[in-house]
């Protein structure tokens, strides 16, 4: 137990993932995440609950359970999400002794070097070999283990790196037979090995099968940083006065490059690259593209002699460091290609990897508590094995065309990477000589392919046209890639959008985000050219574009707004489930012209990104629909909501349910809906407007005129708050749903709305479930129906008549719903 503690502890001390030389101590500078809970579906496949956020040390609690029976915690963010770090500050805080002392042996294992293990293993090989061998009594410590799994955790960073997709095939209980390193990962992942030992798991979304998912006790989705998390991570970073400062409001008035931050690689590459950020003024990167060149040019400077380039990435420096990144690059497609992210000394020297190459710092140590022998070597991070694998290709002298619509096309089903995201099934392979860069590329992981071919399209663009031109590709060549680029990217998205069915009669027609969607949108946007953009969306007639839950966070958001505002029809934009927040809302700004109605439920969004969605919102005449439920606002956001009601004269829904607007912002509302006379729908259920609010919003509502849909579910409204109400439903002619359901009404307040209900000609709905309501309540109902010809259903679930009442009432009146 002290050597595996203090191995650890020395393991996870620093963070040489992110910094070949080492000098980030985890300690100083590890900034929480922003970790959810996955929630249950509902019916209709949607999360029933807003999603629960945790801290780290929240790990093992009891919430958010799937199956009780399950071992496994499994952590999915995607790449640069801080999953790693995540792991790493776990095993941190236990060998510290400051967290986690529940388990007495914590274990850690990377998918990416367990995968190359060859032969057979049992748990106590994997155990004792590939992670901490006991120097005494092997035998017992192994049986104290099995004896006590409880007190074991096991954690395996990197499932999306592991090249065998997950299978329940091939069972195997024995903990000292051996076996295949998968069907071992496989079998103590399902519990068959090491049954009650805690296993945590991370990976990329997309590896994540239905079928894992049995397994799982608990499902966590790490979101990367929240905008606090940035600044806070980059003043740790940097304690000298003024420098953080200085790049949080670089970051602040430079949104592009803000909403990539929320990805802890990015911010830590904002941090590392600081000096060029602030003092050389060359422009604030926009795309992920912008920002890796900029670090390339970092780290080419720190290995070069002083004064001996240029500033900046010119051409020259690149041309001088050519053969290093061709022979790095080359590594990086053959990795790919072939699953391996950790490099042998046999496997660099067959990539022609000297130590010139390696002293530029892209290549490190891989992190191993196995002690002696030397650590194989992997790329500081696998987005940065993508960038070199992109520009590889585009470097390379014998780069084709058809490797390029091998990566971008839709044009033929043998060499599309959209091909490559179906099941191998449906698609017959092209045949490629082995070894050859596109048989490699034709064997690498999607998401992988996904990130490089996004590198490629932002390599390829006008911008940095001037850049490659010292290379070895004649200027010929690169313009010939570009238009290939270029062409394939549109013909893409032509394609995609007329796989969209055709619309049901009387309904728009409706278009769900498919697999590839999202990064065509990256790609074409990491190629910043306008043109392009109009071009690729030309002729796209959809009236409602839904993107829920697709891991739309705000560079997606930038690059979706670069694109959707050359559509020449108005959409309906559904981002619902997201991780937009207030940063993604700020880039979204641009297309907002040609939304009719904008859905970002639960995306994180506070009254900040809110206030500048609405005066954004003011200024376009086709938004008509905001839904702003389950997300963080306060009654801070109700002036600029009411401003939005008084001024916007053909605004008709507004959904703010599940947030935390009280009476006094719904009084603040309540001033906009008085000069309002257009809105149809209001939305305010989940919040805490009482009854106060519940009478400001009534006083206002009397004399509406188009108010078909009020939602006050869940406000704690009493009988006062019902009172007003009632007055305002005998003067309203126009509500013709008002729903009051998990309030405080009583007897006392649905007798209020019964009279209100006898003098009111356009209710046709009232929903009034679980609010205390007894007989004596249901009877002054049944007295104002006979009154009232136009009501057609009256929700009484969850109220507390017996079961003999139940029947009684809904023999008298079948409007009833009991």
């Amino acid at each position: 137990m002290s050597k595996l503690r203090t191995t650890i502890s020395a393991q996870s001390r620093f963070l040489s993932t992110y910094d070949g030389a080492e000098n980030l101590c985890l300690e100083e500078i590890y900034t929480e995440n922003v970790l959810e809970i996955r929630t249950e579906r509902g019916p209709a496949g949607l999360p029933q609950k807003s999603p629960v956020t945790l801290g780290l040390e929240e790990l093992f609690g009891t919430r958010g359970h799937l199956n009780e029976e399950a071992d496994t915690v499994l952590v999915v963010g995607e790449a640069g999400s801080g999953k790693s770090t995540l792991l790493q500050q776990m095993q941190l805080l236990w060998a510290s002794g400051r967290d986690f002392q529940e388990f007495l042996f914590v274990f850690p294992f990377s998918c990416r070097q367990l995968q190359c293990v060859a032969k057979p293993l049992s748990v106590q090989t994997l155990l004792f070999e590939h992670c901490c061998w006991p120097d005494l009594g092997q035998q017992e410590v192994f049986q104290f283990l099995l004896d006590h799994p409880n007190r074991v955790l096991l954690t395996f960073d990197g499932f999306d790196e592991f090249k065998f997709r997950f299978s329940d095939r091939e069972r195997h209980c024995s903990p000292t037979d051996p076996t295949s390193v998968e069907n071992l990962l496989f079998n103590l992942l399902q519990g068959n090995l090491l049954k009650n030992a805690r296993k945590v798991l991370t990976s990329r979304p997309d590896a994540v099968s239905a079928l894992l998912r049995k397994y799982l006790r608990l499902e966590l989705h790490l979101k990367g940083f929240s905008e606090e998390g940035i600044e806070l991570y980059l003043r740790k970073c940097h304690r000298e006065p003024g420098v953080a400062d200085r790049l949080v409001r670089l970051l602040k008035a430079t949104s592009p490059l803000h909403g990539l931050c929320h990805l802890p690689v990015v911010s830590w590459m904002v941090s590392k690259c600081h000096q060029e950020l602030l003092l050389h003024g060359g422009g604030s990167p926009k795309t992920t593209t912008d920002l890796y060149l900029l670090i390339l040019q970092h780290f080419l400077l720190h290995a070069s002699p002083p004064d001996s380039v240029p500033c900046g990435l010119a051409p020259g420096l690149l041309q001088g460091r050519l053969p290093s990144l061709l022979h790095l690059g080359r590594l990086a497609v053959w990795g790919l290609g072939t699953c391996c992210y950790v490099f042998s000394d046999k496997q660099l020297q067959a990539a022609h990897i000297d130590s010139e190459d390696i002293s530029l710092g892209f290549l490190v140590h891989a992190k191993s508590v196995v002690q002696g022998g030397t650590a194989p070597l992997e790329f500081l991070h696998i987005t940065f094995q993508c960038f070199f694998a992109a520009l590889y290709l585009v470097l390379s002298a014998d780069l084709s065309p058809s490797l390029l619509r091998q990566l971008f096309s839709c044009h033929g089903p043998h060499s599309s990477l959209l091909a490559r995201l179906l099941p191998p099934m449906c698609v017959p392979r092209s045949e490629h000589q082995e070894g050859s860069t596109a048989a490699l590329l034709q064997e690498a992981e999607p998401h992988n392919l996904q990130i490089t071919a996004a590198f490629l399209a932002g390599l390829l663009s006008r911008e940095h046209q001037g850049l490659l031109a010292g290379s070895q590709v004649s200027e010929k060549a690169l313009l010939q890639r570009q238009a290939c680029a270029r062409s394939c990217l549109s013909r893409s998205l032509h394609k995609h959008f007329h796989s969209i069915p055709p619309a049901v009669p009387g309904e728009a027609k409706s278009m769900h985000a498919m697999p590839g969607f999202i990064w065509l949108i990256r790609s074409l946007y990491e190629m910043q050219e306008e043109r392009l953009a109009r071009e690729a969306v030309r002729g796209l007639k959809v009236g409602h574009l839904k993107l829920t839950f697709c891991g739309v966070g705000p560079a997606e958001c930038a690059a979706l707004a670069f694109v959707l505002r050359h559509l020449r029809h108005p959409v309906a934009l559904q981002l619902d489930h997201n991780s937009v927040g207030d940063v993604g809302v700020e880039q979204l700004l641009p297309c907002l012209n040609v939304c009719k109605a904008l859905y970002l439920r639960d995306n994180n969004i506070s009254d900040r990104g809110v206030c500048k969605l609405v005066e954004r919102a003011l200024h376009c005449e086709q938004l008509q629909k905001l839904a702003l439920f389950n997300n963080k606002l306060t009654d801070g956001c109700a002036p600029s909501m009411a401003r939005l009601l008084s001024c916007k004269r053909n605004f008709l829904a507004l959904r703010l349910g599940n947030n935390h607007i009280t009476a006094t912002g719904a009084q603040v509302l309540a001033e906009g809906l008085r000069a309002n006379a257009s809105l149809e729908f209001l939305g305010l259920w989940g919040n805490k407007v009482g009854d106060e609010g519940a009478q400001a919003l009534a006083e206002a509502l009397g004399d509406h005129q188009s108010l078909r849909w009020l939602s006050l579910v869940g406000n704690n409204i009493g009988s006062t708050g019902a009172q007003a109400l009632a007055l305002m439903l005998e003067k309203n002619v126009a509500l013709e749903e008002l729903c009051l359901e998990e309030n405080r009404l009583q007897d006392e307040g649905v007798c209020s709305l019964a009279e209100g209900l006898e003098k009111n000609s356009s209710l046709k709905i009232l929903k009034l479930s679980d609010n205390s309501i007894t007989y004596f309540g249901a009877e002054a109902l049944l007295r104002a129906l006979e009154r009232n010809d136009t009501i057609l259903e009256v929700w009484l679930r969850g109220n507390t008549f017996s079961a003999e009442e139940v029947e009684r009432l809904g023999q008298r009146d079948t409007r009833l719903l009991l």
